[in-house]
């Protein structure tokens, strides 16, 4: 049976779970710093670019108090947010935790005012490729980056905005 996940705004003292759950979900992929796809100078700045910008940075904690789980919400624009930084870390992968985030983050955007959605992945990150497909989520384009090849999708999340950005 698997654990129940409480998700939970981001708090500072979670910093460093965070911080190591990033890597180790990146580290998985075969990811690294310098390959054109990774990026992580917005972890010492949290509040600044999620929080206090209208949008919204979520944990995933198990009974044990570890976080399992992490999410955000990045402004673009009025009407578009960007998901970003959904990990499951790997010792809780498998058990649901990426589609409670990914569905807490969706309707956290409503909320919040979005019609619409936009992220990236890898194809190296095929849980999350898979996650997006099953939840609506609409391949725009693919761009190749170094050694991966970087997937720009978009969920619309009303029906007044019918894509963010034309296929290239």
């Amino acid at each position: 049976m698997t654990a129940p996940l409480r998700v939970r705004r981001y708090r500072w003292s979670d910093l460093d779970e965070v911080w190591a759950m990033h890597q180790a979900g990146l580290a998985q992929v075969g990811l690294v710093p310098g390959d054109g796809v990774y990026y992580d100078d917005d972890f010492p700045r949290i509040d600044e670019v999620y929080l206090e910008d209208r949008g919204e940075f979520l944990v995933g904690e198990v009974s044990s108090g570890r976080l399992a789980a992490m999410g955000a919400l990045r402004r673009v624009d009025d009407e578009v947010a960007e998901m970003c930084r959904l990990r499951v870390h790997p010792d809780f992968q498998r058990r649901g935790y990426g589609a409670l985030m990914l569905e807490t983050l969706e309707e956290r955007a409503r909320e919040l005012g979005y019609s619409a959605l936009c992220a990236d992945t890898t194809l190296q990150q095929s849980a999350a490729v898979a996650l997006y497909r099953k939840y609506g989520w609409r391949e725009l384009r693919r761009e190749e980056r170094g050694v991966s090849v970087v997937l720009y999708v978009e969920k619309v999340l009303t029906s007044a905005r019918s894509s963010l950005f034309p296929p290239k």
